[in-house]
């Protein structure tokens, strides 16, 4: 498939691993999808799966038959209620993503899924541009200083412009935006952008989205004067807020400012949350989602790049500090419980650090006793696979701990480079 991965198929059951490396950890992201309600974000996450491989066909909100948005209120009402869960594959990184709701009356959802995130995906109306519980959702992000990157959704509706977004996301969310795509045409005349980064314009040639070329913006191009001053633009947008950037760009100009370390410094600023890279395309026509996932693996964090954990210990009050790594002693947050019909009370938890296997026992902190794990779980929307275990940088469901979610004996300890 031109410009993407080759299709990864959904395991039936999940290899078990004794350890995992830190590259294993460098290759993974636990991101969410956030956004106001009717912005694209479910839409948005099943072209994911179709397009990692997870799911081989594309469900639509409309029509009540997406992966993710499984209860039957959900179906019925066209929206997301509840927080949503899974696991795909892209370019040999593990992408954790959880799809939250947009609705203001289920914000606590995403609360508790940012709380345990390493970074989001924005997804901005391109019509309506900032909406209110885009603002909400944001500070959330913010609060726990989760690294953002915006896609701006829904180019091809009428009266669609990413320059009005990006103007919002300065004027209402006090972003600093930087714009890594523009569009190649606008409304119905929507089809592709113009990476800016490599100079390249992307167009989709099919309907399902499969099929994309790429072609370099030379002189002779219809849109090579717009994209020069936007890729100024850009690497002025990237200096402002990366030193390493900045010396280069003083010294060689925006021209000379070289694609690899123009690419290091957008991620070093997503990560430190001084800037947020911004795309754009329109989910339900299928364009943009590949550019998007590329996004996700080249500027968001892995477990590796976030600070260190540090905990309470309930006993004597003291913390601890854990690393992102297999050999540390386990600890994990449970951030959510729900009620399986078959199972009983599942808890979803992330590790930060060591491996939870099966049948082991754990110390509940919070009601201070040992319980033990009976089943591990790796989770795909409604859908549940049972894996040996779980190490660090990961998400999944636990059977046999019926915790209830944590609310104060965890926190994080801000380090200079966030």
């Amino acid at each position: 498939m031109a410009g993407g991965a080759a299709l990864v198929s959904f395991p039936k059951r999940l290899p078990p691993r004794a350890m995992q490396s830190s590259n294993d950890i460098a290759a993974i992201r636990d991101i969410g999808i956030m956004a106001h309600i009717d912005a694209g974000k479910t839409t948005t996450t099943e072209r994911v799966l179709f397009y990692t491989g997870i799911s081989h066909k594309m469900g639509e909100v409309h029509d009540g038959n997406t992966v993710m948005d499984f209860m039957e209120q959900e179906q019925e009402r066209g929206i997301t209620i509840t927080s949503a869960a899974t696991t795909c594959f892209w370019r040999g990184h593990r992408i954790n993503l959880i799809d939250t709701p947009g609705h203001v009356d289920f914000t606590i959802e995403v609360e508790r899924s940012l709380r345990v995130l390493d970074g989001a995906v924005a997804v901005f109306d391109a019509v309506a541009g900032v909406q209110p519980q885009t603002e909400t959702v944001w500070r959330q992000a913010e609060r726990y200083r989760v690294p953002r990157i915006a896609f701006v959704n829904k180019m091809d509706r009428v009266g669609a412009t990413l320059d009005r977004t990006v103007e919002m996301m300065k004027s209402v969310l006090h972003a600093h935006p930087m714009v890594v795509q523009i569009p190649n045409g606008l409304e119905s005349a929507f089809t592709g952008v113009v990476d800016l980064l490599t100079m390249e314009e992307i167009v989709w040639t099919d309907d399902s989205g499969t099929q994309l070329t790429r072609k370099s913006v030379t002189e002779e191009h219809e849109l090579h004067t717009e994209a020069v001053l936007a890729r100024e633009a850009l690497v002025e947008s990237v200096a402002e807020v990366d030193d390493e950037t900045m010396n280069v760009f003083l010294e060689t100009g925006a021209a000379g400012v070289p694609l690899d370390l123009l690419k290091a410094g957008l991620r070093r600023a997503t990560i430190a949350n001084k800037g947020v890279a911004v795309l754009c395309g329109t989910a339900l026509k299928n364009k943009g989602i590949q550019p998007l996932l590329d996004a996700v693996i080249d500027f968001l964090p892995s477990p590796l790049d976030m600070p260190p954990v540090v905990a309470r210990r309930k006993a004597d009050d003291g913390e601890v500090q854990r690393h992102a790594a297999a050999e540390e002693p386990l600890l994990a947050l449970a951030f959510k419980v729900v009620h399986d019909p078959h199972r009983g009370p599942l808890v979803f938890l992330r590790v930060y650090s060591g491996v939870l296997k099966v049948k082991e026992q754990i110390q509940n902190v919070t009601r201070d006793r040992k319980e033990r794990v009976n089943k591990l779980l790796q989770v795909h929307a409604n859908k549940m696979q049972e894996i040996d275990e779980v190490s660090a940088g990961n998400i999944a469901a636990a059977v046999g701990s019926a915790s209830r979610p944590p609310a104060t004996r965890w926190s994080w300890r801000p380090t200079a480079s966030r």
